[in-house]
């Protein structure tokens, strides 16, 4: 089962940093950043779940526990703003998106590198 975690979390940061940094790079928020966006969220939250059974107990009132649902959190209201903002079409929310998103990126990252500093003490 680590094995399975550990696959969806890679593609959830392959996604998600595609999306984030494309859109940055693109200046622009398009139709295929929030569809990517999205599945990064899916993959994420398959693989916290597999970790969560793993971890036998589940959720942990810890610093990767917080972190990561604070992760999961941001990357949820990401993808629905994103997909609102292309929703309406506003060209300058479209321009100024990428702010947010590179914020909840290097939010997102705090627990996939704990995640992955934890795993490989233990």
């Amino acid at each position: 089962m680590v094995l399975y975690a550990v696959i969806c979390m890679v593609f959830a940061l392959t996604f998600y940093s595609i999306g984030v940094w494309s859109e940055k790079f693109q200046s622009t928020l398009k139709k295929w950043h929030v569809f990517v966006f999205w599945i990064g969220l899916v993959f994420d939250t398959a693989g916290t779940t597999i970790m969560s059974k793993i971890a036998q107990g589940g959720f942990k009132f810890n610093f990767h526990g917080v972190t990561g649902l604070l992760a999961i959190i941001l990357m949820l209201l990401h993808a629905i703003w994103a997909t609102i903002v292309i929703g309406k079409n506003d060209e300058k929310m479209k321009l100024s998106f990428h702010k947010f998103s590179i914020i909840v990126w290097f939010i997102w990252l705090i627990p996939f590198v704990s995640g992955a500093i934890f795993g490989m003490v233990k």
